[in-house]
């Protein structure tokens, strides 16, 4: 016999099993119980939370020869039929390829005839959102006044897109998405009724049953797929995630405490590590922000965090400590930005290099000029102020008799040197050349850097603070990347000097610039 997927072996058989719809279920047995069964219901709701299997229930139900307590007893032959998918009394359509005139007709000509055995005729009209607008006009009078013995039961998954004159005709159901503990116990339940007892590890389930959001046949379908993969084996948290290509909260959290140290090489780093290891990169960006998600809570909720966070003790501890190093603004600013991130990143082709561009811009607010970052450079400038009045930073005195404000001084104003070096003039005329031919992201920063003569007429690189500087500075590697190439094209070594500016005010006012007086050649791209 083949294999049966787990959503389909373990879907409810009785009421009593349902779980996360309540409401529904006890309306649906009371209209059994008490004989006053509706002509038409549509069944709304996001995928996976029980349409589909409440509508068969209530088929089942209504056909039944010895319902207990409004529920199929499973026993009888209309039961048995049913649950077996050869019985004439419940037809399923699904409109999503039925979705013409003509399917509907059908319908319509075949609630002519009564059922030859069972009580009622019931129509399960699967995603009838898909339906046209001529179906939906076909469909409108019977719908409207069938016969005693049909029932039709809609579903689908869009509800605004179904006409008003459909929803003014049927009983609405709204079905909710189930909870990470409804979904877990339903799993327990059901592997322990069908006699499974597989090797499963707590946290492990946990996790399948947070990642299916909501729907119980992508919980079961999660499993199914992992035990699959590790087939004879106990399935453990760390398993899950790799079939998944899901991330570890304790990645999450080093990657966080690099944001909050502003340490782009460490988020860089923790990001590199997450793609060798084939993780997911939209996976990763949700699951990211869901822990920033926590995070807010645990830092706004005080002690009572642990009533609205459904983790572990060992990661709400750690939760606790990253609160306390980052503020309440700087929490939802970064919230912000990866949920911008989650939206773009979708049909993005680098979907990495986004992610590499969220990264920074966490850890350099000083890049943005909107009000969350505005915020964050408040802050810092506050926190610098503090170490300075607690002493954390020395600052020189004012000599007696000075005034403690004075004028700034102005600014030193760059001077066009007396000579240059006939091999720096011949670096100046090729340097299109020069910087066209290098590589990413060094082509980019000698593009935006500024020419001039350091000491001992030295050629000096002149680049903004910030990423820049960082990349010739902090990696010597870069720098002796650029003299490789000098070399390369003027057949001499040079030796270059890198310096850093805070803008492009100081850079125009402090050093000269030497492509305006030296010819350059013309380098086309």
């Amino acid at each position: 016999m083949s294999y049966t997927a787990m959503y389909r072996r373990f879907r409810p058989t009785t009421f009593e099993e349902v779980k996360g719809q309540d409401a529904i279920v006890t309306t649906l047995k009371n209209q059994i119980r008490s004989d006053r069964i509706g002509h038409a219901y549509l069944f709304c709701g996001t995928r996976g939370t029980g349409k589909t299997s409440i509508a068969k229930l209530f088929a089942k139900s209504v056909n039944c020869e010895h319902p207990v307590d409004g529920s199929p007893c499973g026993e009888c032959a209309s039961c048995k039929a049913i649950a077996e998918g050869r019985s004439m009394n419940v037809i399923e359509i699904d409109a999503a390829s039925n979705n013409g005139v003509d399917n509907i007709r059908e319908i319509v000509n075949e609630v002519a005839y009564s059922p030859t055995e069972g009580k009622y005729r019931v129509y399960i009209i699967d995603e009838v959102h898909m339906l046209s607008a001529g179906a939906f006009n076909a469909l409108l009078k019977t719908l409207e006044e069938p016969p005693s013995y049909v029932i039709f039961i809609l579903a689908t998954t869009e509800a605004n897109k179904i006409p008003v004159t459909i929803l003014s005709r049927c009983q609405r159901y709204d079905f909710k998405r189930l909870t990470v503990e409804q979904i877990e116990e339903r799993m327990k339940e059901a592997l322990a009724a069908a006699g499974e007892e597989l090797p499963i590890e707590e946290k492990a389930l946990k996790y399948l049953a947070k990642s299916a959001d909501g729907a119980m046949r992508d919980a079961w379908s999660l499993l199914d797929q992992c035990l699959a993969f590790h087939f004879g084996h106990e399935l453990t948290y760390d398993m899950v995630l790799d079939v998944l290509g899901a991330v570890d909260t304790s990645v999450f959290s080093k990657l966080l405490r690099c944001v909050i140290a502003r340490d782009v090489a460490g988020c860089i780093g923790v990001l590199e590590e997450i793609v060798l290891q084939g993780r997911d990169m939209s996976q990763f960006v949700s699951d990211f922000t869901w822990y920033l998600r926590n995070l807010l809570l645990v830092k706004t909720s005080g002690d009572s965090c642990e009533e609205v966070i459904d983790i572990s003790s060992e990661n709400l501890a750690r939760l606790k400590e990253e609160a306390q190093q980052i503020e309440v603004d700087a929490i939802m600013r970064d919230i912000r930005c990866f949920s911008e991130l989650s939206g773009r990143i979708r049909y993005a082709g680098q979907k990495r290099v986004l992610i590499e561009m969220a990264l920074i811009r966490l850890c350099r607010p000083e890049m943005e000029t909107n009000e969350d970052t505005l915020l964050e450079r408040i802050r810092k400038l506050e926190q610098t102020v503090e170490q300075i009045e607690s002493g954390s930073i020395a600052v020189a005195a004012v000599p007696t008799g000075q005034p403690a404000v004075q004028v700034a001084a102005p600014v030193r104003k760059a001077e066009l040197p007396k000579a240059v070096p006939e091999e720096i003039k011949e670096i100046v005329a090729k340097w299109p050349r020069v910087a066209g031919s290098a590589q990413q992201p060094m082509k980019s920063y000698l593009k935006n850097a500024r020419l001039s003569l350091g000491g001992d007429n030295r050629l000096l690189l002149v680049v903004e603070d910030g990423l820049a500087s960082d990349y010739f500075t902090k990696e010597p590697a870069n720098k002796g990347a650029l003299e490789q190439l000098l070399a390369e094209l003027t057949g001499r070594q040079i030796e270059v000097e890198v310096r850093s500016v805070r803008s492009k005010q100081e850079m125009e006012s402090s050093y000269v610039d030497l492509t305006r007086v030296i010819h350059m050649d013309i380098e086309e791209e």
